[in-house]
């Protein structure tokens, strides 16, 4: 499974280190996953999620229905 955010759709991005002489090689900039459970009080469920941290702080201040709603209208979320 790729390590992409089911609510956000954040995924790695590309980039370059730089050595003090300006020397450039690619590297990847992962994104800060977790693996978290969720009760949906509307279906009487539980759902299991991998989400980014920022969206975890979405969801802390929004609720899970607000951001599950949006993603499912952004077409994360079938």
């Amino acid at each position: 499974m790729s390590r992409v955010c089911e609510l956000t759709g954040k995924r790695a991005m590309v980039g370059n280190n730089v050595s003090h002489a300006m020397n450039k090689t690619k590297r990847k900039f992962s994104v800060n996953l977790v693996k978290k459970r969720f009760y949906i009080a509307e279906e009487d469920r539980w759902v299991t999620l991998k989400i980014s941290t920022a969206a975890l702080k979405t969801i802390n201040k929004n609720g899970i229905a607000a951001v599950l709603k949006k993603a499912k209208a952004d077409g994360f979320v079938k």
